[in-house]
């Protein structure tokens, strides 16, 4: 696998914005360069659900650009990225990838990531879930990307919302080969050859 040296990371208006905070903090440990789109209710979501300011929250990027702004690089194939995560990803957002519309920098980053074959991973942010949220992630799923509801995990037996947050990341950084040190795998619940 090739080495993975920049990420886009865009950040929704679904709830979560803390998992692409998290996100651009890991990235930035393991030195991995990041390429950040904020849409607008993001930036609310940011404000009103963290104790960062949104201009923290770029300056934790290398790079950040408006997600009304198509004319950059993100927007074309020819832009070498190594993938995309949205994290958290709306299922707006969803929907828009899923039908190929691309109506922001951060739906025609995704669609770039799809044609040109390279990794996409929705952080989808929903629930109840009613069918056209399944047939869509079932579409984007069909078309290369992959779609990561952030669920918590409790087999890891968390001890704070932070430790959630870190696995969660942490298992997200596993799809591209990234190794953050934040990830328990699982191991079984002992060895059954001495049973």
């Amino acid at each position: 696998m090739a080495e993975i040296q920049n990420m886009i990371v865009a950040i929704t208006g679904a709830s979560g914005a803390i998992y692409g905070i998290k996100l651009l903090q890991v990235l930035r440990k393991c030195g991995v360069q990041t390429h950040l789109v904020i849409s607008k209710a993001g930036r609310l979501t940011i404000e009103h659900e963290t104790e960062h300011s949104f201009d923290e929250v770029v300056q934790m990027a290398d790079h950040y650009y408006h997600n009304n702004d198509i004319s950059v690089c993100l927007a074309s194939g020819s832009c070498k990225m190594s993938g995309m995560i949205i994290a958290p990803c709306t299922v707006k957002s969803l929907a828009e990838i899923a039908c190929g519309i691309s109506s922001s920098l951060i739906s025609r980053s995704a669609d770039v990531m799809l044609k040109e074959r390279r990794k996409l991973v929705l952080l989808v942010r929903e629930t109840p879930l009613h069918l056209g949220h399944i047939q869509n992630m079932e579409r984007v799923t069909q078309m290369g990307a992959i779609v990561m509801p952030t669920v918590v995990t409790l087999y890891i037996k968390p001890a704070s919302i932070e430790e959630m947050l870190e696995h969660q990341v942490g298992r997200v950084l596993d799809l591209f080969g990234i190794e953050s040190g934040l990830v328990r795998h699982w191991k079984g619940l002992g060895d059954s050859s001495k049973s």
